[in-house]
């Protein structure tokens, strides 16, 4: 499907310079444009690809004025950045979705499949589930008994849900990722290390992604809840009985520790840690790598470091951190000169 500059400006509120008839099929970086293609800068830093691409089309915030000629068609809007990602929604809305139920796929017949699902080969739907409609399931994905999954949601190859949890609408659980596991429970003994058992279930709710190979394990009892709008990346870990506040996000890696609650609208980087039973506030932002040993109760602020302390002083720690050594030496050479100093004018140490 084809689309003018002027149809995408309307789209996306924006202003045509140049040729409002150029036509775009697809999508490429303003560095690898190529003719038929719509690109974007968002970044000063990729401004002289503008001047070399392909693209038929690009993006550009309204403020942009070219320093050269440029071959390609600008639509200028308020954020390119946001423009193009509104545009991307919009092509992938206008894909068309699949439907059916394989052969291949086993459905206990007390299972309920809501309409305009499809259902791949090899997944299998135990007891007692129940399925919205317009989901999706791509082959060998596994629901447990009496699990929810909500409308229109969609779940990648090999991801599980186990037994009783249940998945909102709209939501994606990409490859690998494994819902309600169970919690990593044990007490020790003087033979080893006693199961605890995980009877309660894991709640995703509505518009939730989770990326591959992520777990969110079920709680020991109650639940493990992931509220609505939360984007979780690939490689996360989400202990039992976590509380994880609406729109969150977590880059790969994180790791929250059991019966942690994480407040709402909260950003963190990759491999982040959180400790066990601790509260996180509203809004608070962990820089890649940061250590929570205990919870931050002030919302908002901005944290770095193992253990995490606040950015600004991590920033001005850090700076000092390469000159310990010299520090070091400079204040051991100090301490002699006034031990000599003192032993000169006959002071005794007390």
């Amino acid at each position: 499907m084809e689309f003018t500059a002027q149809m995408i400006a309307g789209l996306i509120g924006g202003t045509v310079v140049g040729d409002p008839e150029a036509k775009v099929n697809n999508f490429a970086k303003i560095e690898e444009g190529r003719p038929g293609c719509i690109s974007f800068l968002a970044n000063d830093k990729y401004e002289q690809y503008i001047y070399q691409t392909e693209s038929s089309i690009v993006l550009v915030n309204e403020n942009f004025e070219p320093k050269q000629e440029i071959k390609a068609t600008l639509i200028k809007v308020p954020n390119a950045r946001e423009a193009v990602a509104k545009l991307l929604q919009i092509y992938e809305s206008m894909k068309p979705k699949r439907e059916g139920i394989s052969d291949l796929a086993f459905i206990d017949p007390t299972a309920k499949i809501g309409e305009r699902c499809y259902i791949g080969p090899f997944v299998a739907i135990a007891e007692g589930v129940e399925i919205g409609e317009g989901c999706i399931l791509h082959p060998h994905v596994t629901i447990g008994r009496g699990a929810k999954v909500g409308a229109d949601t969609e779940i990648y190859s090999n991801a599980v849900i186990y037994h009783d949890c249940r998945v909102g609408q709209r939501c994606v659980l990409h490859a690998g990722c494994v819902i309600g596991a169970d919690g990593f429970g044990f007490q020790p003994t003087e033979t080893g290390y006693e199961k605890i058992p995980q009877i309660g279930i894991a709640i995703i709710e509505d518009d939730v992604e989770i990326g591959a190979n992520s777990c969110i394990d079920r709680a020991v009892m109650g639940a493990t809840v992931v509220h609505s709008g939360v984007k979780i990346d690939n490689l996360v870990q989400i202990g039992h009985n976590d509380e994880i506040g609406s729109h969150t996000v977590m880059s790969a890696q994180v790791g929250i520790a059991g019966s942690t609650k994480v407040g709402e609208w909260c950003m963190f980087g990759g491999q982040v840690g959180i400790a066990d039973h601790a509260t996180i506030a509203n809004r608070v932002m962990a820089g890649a790598q940061s250590g929570i040993p205990n919870s931050i109760k002030k919302e908002g602020v901005a944290v770095l470091g193992a253990p995490a302390i606040d950015g600004r002083n991590f920033w001005r720690s850090s700076a000092i951190f390469k000159n310990l050594p010299d520090m070091w030496a400079d204040m051991n050479q100090m301490k002699k000169e006034i031990k000599m100093l003192k032993q000169q004018l006959d002071i005794k140490e007390e």
